[in-house]
């Protein structure tokens, strides 16, 4: 079962150990840095997402736990002006694997578990931690 609520991880070491990976990856990636928001920014919420990854014969490859902005909770021209999703078109998946098939190439999957697009931005973005999230921080910070 996928956690609802924040209990439900702290109850099972496997989506303790998911989430501290996904901060550990946030960290490590220097996704972001920590600090107050200054006037006029109006910091968006975040919560935690959490999946459970299947393999094919249907038993758990791993658990999944994922730190995203809840961007649901903006209005547009009033939070933000312009969208981006990284994102892939069908037909380049089509051509790439069709490139594959005639060249005879192999082909294996990859599942990354955090990966980011290396770009810079002009713009700053505020993001509220979720709850217990800077105490998880800084327990993590002072243990190792």
């Amino acid at each position: 079962m996928e956690p609802q609520y924040y209990h439900e991880v702290t109850r099972d070491p496997l989506w303790r150990q998911a989430k501290e990976e996904e901060i550990h990856a946030l960290k490590a990636n220097q996704t972001w840095t920590i600090e107050d928001s200054p006037p006029p920014n109006k910091p968006i919420s975040s919560k935690w997402v959490y999946k459970v990854k299947y393999k094919l014969d249907g038993s758990v490859e791993r658990y999944n736990a994922h730190l995203v902005i809840r961007g649901d909770y903006q209005a547009a021209g009033f939070d933000y002006t312009e969208t981006f999703a990284p994102d892939i078109k069908m037909t380049s998946v089509r051509v790439f694997l069709s490139v594959v098939v005639a060249k005879g190439w192999h082909l294996h999957q990859l599942d990354i578990n955090n990966a980011f697009l290396h770009g810079d931005s002009d713009k700053e973005v505020f993001m509220k931690s979720p709850p217990r999230f800077l105490s998880s921080l800084l327990l993590n910070s002072l243990s190792g």
